[in-house]
């Protein structure tokens, strides 16, 4: 016998809808925690080494960290390319070998690099007759120390692209805790060389441990025995998004590292480029906050463009647009209402700051919202020939710029507001571009299922047959995201 089953109501309450967060509270807080101390960590680094290195030599290892700061900001834009592979099979609930084998091939090769840069800074500077073996060893470790976050800020992004976020995030935590600590106790009689080994050291421990839980997770291989032909085969499958990403990768490069060397040139050594040091590691010092913030939409902004849900994009982009704001305007607070005293406080004697470097800095803030949120949304969206013409576009500029400013014989302040105004007009370009190409993409549904041209758009096409992590049927569906158990 059957149970009487009673007919349905003609107006039947909705089945209530989870509510959906559009980014994750816990990834929220962790995020702005490692973010911060990056913050300080910059400004500690500045206030430490101003005090226990003259002024000359505080200069050379500020040309040392701009060019391991180049390096590693120069990645051609590989870490985003290898999120874009892994992120469309790990929300297809399946594992793609052939992307982890390439992703660890990228990884080595990021690894090799920091270690030939930084063998190569040793050989360099025991040339000078003045240098010792110690002394050389100190700007080595240095170029190192500064080089392999290539490396480490790679793995975030794999770590995002499989949903393993808050595991890096603690570690990144620990390691900035960890260098915060050890540089203040250089105020108290460490050298300098004991405080470089053991920060390499723990380098190497975080990467073995972060790398460690990728595996797991197949995002990497254990077994890089074939690391030429990987690295060789994802350079041939991926040529044209990175002869695409690497355009605009090598131009934000070029944007913010030439300052550092062409200051020193025109303006000599001591007090010019350490001005230009601490304008950069506030602006910087903001674009780590930014990105951080970007980072947290990251998992929002795949999956809506993936289902073509133009609404939900939006509001996860001026989200974090509204929360890239609340930092900015109270460090612009900060400099406008107590700019001298922070700045003599930071540099102690090292050098003079002029006042008319506060609203240069203030419109750099502003403009580095528009150009953070813009960039991240393109990068992880695949719309690389997007950030390739505003790349090129804003380094020719800076070129233009730079030459006029010499031939007009601007003074530094000069120089840096006439940078400020080219890097503000190519962030309202790349905001536009991001309008007009990954949110409006997504708000125009497919006739079909042809690949795109655009990276992406080509790996998420397929819906998800099943969720990422097996037992968690809606976490395909849910920010924020799973399985977060180091």
């Amino acid at each position: 016998m059957h149970a009487n089953i009673g007919a349905l109501p003609e107006d039947p309450a909705p089945v209530a809808k989870r509510r959906e967060w559009l980014i994750s509270i816990p990834y929220l807080f962790l995020r702005g925690s490692t973010a911060g101390a990056a913050l300080a960590m910059g400004f500690v680094q500045t206030f430490v080494l101003a005090r226990v290195l003259s002024p000359e030599r505080f200069s050379i290892f500020i040309v040392i960290g701009a060019i391991g700061y180049s390096l590693w900001v120069t990645d051609l834009g590989l870490a985003k390319i290898l999120f874009v592979n892994l992120r469309g099979p790990h929300l297809a609930g399946r594992r793609d070998e052939h992307a982890a084998r390439q992703a660890t091939a990228v990884i080595l090769l990021y690894g090799l690099l920091a270690l030939g840069a930084s063998l190569a800074c040793f050989a360099i500077a025991l040339m000078h007759p003045a240098s010792t073996v110690r002394s050389a060893a100190e700007l080595s470790l240095f170029m190192l120390y500064v080089t392999l976050n290539l490396a480490w800020f790679s793995l975030r992004t794999i770590s995002i692209s499989v949903d393993l976020f808050i595991y890096y995030e603690r570690l990144e935590f620990a390691r900035r805790a960890f260098n915060i600590s050890m540089m203040l106790s250089m105020l108290i009689g460490i050298p300098l060389l004991d405080f470089l080994i053991g920060s390499n050291v723990l380098w190497a421990a975080l990467v073995a441990a972060a790398s460690a839980k990728l595996i797991q997770r197949g995002a990497l291989t254990a077994r890089p025995s074939n690391f030429p032909s990987d690295l060789m085969s994802f350079l041939r499958m991926n040529k044209h998004a990175i002869a695409r990403s690497s355009t605009g990768a090598l131009g934000g490069m070029f944007v913010a590292s030439f300052p550092y060397y062409i200051v020193p040139v025109w303006f000599g050594l001591g007090a010019a480029p350490i001005i230009v040091e601490v304008t950069f590691r506030i602006f910087r010092g903001a674009c780590v906050i930014f990105a951080a913030i970007c980072d947290l939409a990251v998992p929002g902004q795949t999956r809506a463009v993936a289902a073509h849900d133009s609404g939900r994009l939006i509001r996860t982009t001026l989200l974090v647009g509204g929360l890239c704001c609340i930092p900015a305007a109270a460090a612009s607070g900060l400099l406008i209402f107590a700019g001298p005293d922070f700045f003599k406080f930071l540099l102690h004697s090292a050098a003079d700051v002029p006042p008319a470097m506060v609203p240069v800095i203030v419109v750099l803030l502003a403009a580095s919202v528009l150009q953070i949120v813009s960039e991240a949304l393109l990068q992880y969206s695949g719309f690389f020939r997007s950030l390739a013409y505003n790349g090129a576009a804003v380094a020719a500029a800076m070129v233009v710029m730079t030459a006029i400013a010499i031939v007009a014989k601007f003074d530094l302040v000069g120089f840096l507001a006439a940078y400020s105004v080219v890097y503000a007009a190519g962030a309202i370009c790349l905001t536009a571009a991001a309008v007009l190409g990954p949110i409006r993409a997504a708000g125009a549904v497919p006739a079909d299922r042809s690949p795109s041209p655009d990276a992406l758009k080509t790996t998420l096409a397929a819906p998800p047959t099943q969720p990422a992590i097996s037992g968690r049927s809606d976490t395909a569906r849910r920010i924020p995201q799973p399985s977060q158990n180091p």
